[in-house]
């Protein structure tokens, strides 16, 4: 007798109750995070655009900092070096927490998420090149500006739109973010090193052995951390790599699962901590001194009629969406997934046209590829412009939706017997496979 054909896994399906727990937690940090970096980002172009802007350029340009340790530093450029590390920290302990017991687990439920991303970055790329290069552009140094979504913007946009979005698609766009953020990392890292000093980078990597053998024999307390942290964090950026490759580096160190004894890992304790500075801080400022750019008539039709500024927008806008939606559509054609029967493709669409909302990484990304500040306007300003249309065209499509969205979102929320378990994980039969409400 023939073996009964396989049932193909659901994509975008209900979320194993802890994995719902940990996406809605770490969501909802984001969410108010994205509604900071959004005010942040009004606040900077509507100052940048009044009579006191010179108040806010020589806020931003002011230098400060310890010149003998090569750390006198523009405030603008504390704001993108050192406390996006926070943030690009915060992207690591999620990375490896989506690697040890997240989607991104098994070759299987990663496949999807990595695929999607890996589209989504090298799509946008390819068009910014074909835009400059067709339009006789100067510089190809851009490529990598569109290529990075923000999550924590695309969350503030459905939270003013008050959309009821099913867990499944919240933590498929995180997931894409958390791969957008590594591929940032690595693109930063190897494309806009500046001159390397080995001696800074070797006492660097030597900081981050001592912070693995610290995690590794579970020392304590974050007064050894914090010291060492910082000295890792200053070695780097004066070994010549951006310093925010040494948050990742730390935030990949962290211990993710926990000890017997234990009711947090030191991952865990740590994103607790740092990410509402990460969302309500860090990533706020440097969105202030980042997006104060000048708009007029002549700037805005600079963006689209400059072939780099323009190759940003259409990264953003058409490169995105083609990305992740054709990646996405490819991955499941040819895996065993089969989309949630309670959804359609036009979700998943929706889903890649707001990971077009290119904010915080475009923004540091397009101030290490263009160094000279006017073309550094002029991209900032295409990367304010993109991520403006993928926000409108994002709300539109969703809002469309958003009838099924509450139905779905109301189904999977009820707990009518009030035991603090959604009644859909009771439910032999709407449980997904191998998992049961106490996720085991």
């Amino acid at each position: 007798m023939a073996d009964a054909p396989r049932e193909r896994s659901p994509f975008l399906g209900l979320l194993p109750l802890p994995e719902r727990t940990a996406v809605a937690q770490a969501l909802r940090t984001e969410t108010v995070g994205g509604l900071v970096l959004l005010a942040a980002a009004v606040v900077a172009l509507v100052w940048a655009n009044t009579p006191w802007s010179g108040a806010y350029e020589q806020l931003r340009d002011f230098h400060f900092g310890i010149p003998a340790l090569g750390l006198d530093l523009s405030v603008q450029h504390w704001a993108a070096d050192g406390l996006l590390s926070i943030f690009f920290l915060v992207a690591g302990i999620e990375l490896k927490r989506e690697l040890v017991v997240g989607e991104l687990r098994t070759p299987a439920t990663a496949a999807l998420p990595v695929v999607a991303a890996l589209c989504g970055m090298v799509v946008p790329a390819a068009l910014y090149v074909a835009t400059v290069t067709v339009g006789g552009g100067n510089s190809l140094n851009g490529w990598a500006v569109p290529m990075a979504a923000d999550i924590a913007f695309a969350l503030a946009v459905l939270a003013v739109l008050s959309t009821h979005l099913p867990s499944a698609l919240r933590a498929f766009l995180l997931t894409l973010a958390v791969v957008d953020d590594l591929g940032a990392i690595v693109v930063i890292a190897i494309f806009f090193t500046s001159s390397l000093n080995f001696a800074a980078l070797a006492g660097a990597f030597a900081g981050l052995f001592v912070f693995y053998v610290m995690q590794r024999y579970r020392v304590k307390g974050w007064w050894w951390y914090a010291p060492l942290g910082i000295t890792i964090w200053a070695l780097m950026y004066n070994g010549g790599v951006h310093a925010t490759v040494a948050g990742v580096a730390m935030g990949l160190i962290l211990r993710t699962k926990r000890d017997k004894n234990e009711t947090a890992s030191p991952a865990e304790r740590t994103s607790y901590l740092l990410h509402p500075v990460s969302a309500g801080i860090a990533v706020p400022l440097f969105a202030l001194f980042a997006a104060g750019v000048g708009v007029s008539a002549a700037s805005l039709g600079e963006v689209f009629t400059q072939p780099e500024p323009l190759g940003v927008v259409i990264g953003l806008v058409v490169g995105k969406i083609l990305g992740i939606f054709a990646g996405t559509y490819l991955a499941v054609r040819f895996t065993r997934a089969r989309l949630n029967p309670d959804l359609a493709w036009a979700d998943v669409f929706a889903l890649a046209v707001s990971a077009g909302i290119g904010f915080t990484v475009a923004l540091l990304i397009g101030e290490l590829a263009f160094p000279d500040p006017a073309a550094a306007t002029q991209i900032k300003a295409a990367v304010l412009i993109g991520s403006l249309i993928a926000a409108v065209l994002a709300a539109l499509l969703l809002k469309r939706r958003d009838v099924i969205y509450r139905r779905l979102y109301e189904e999977e929320n009820r707990d009518d017997d009030a035991d603090g378990i959604p009644d859909v994980y009771q439910r032999t039969s709407a449980a997904p496979t191998g998992e049961t409400a106490d996720g085991h």
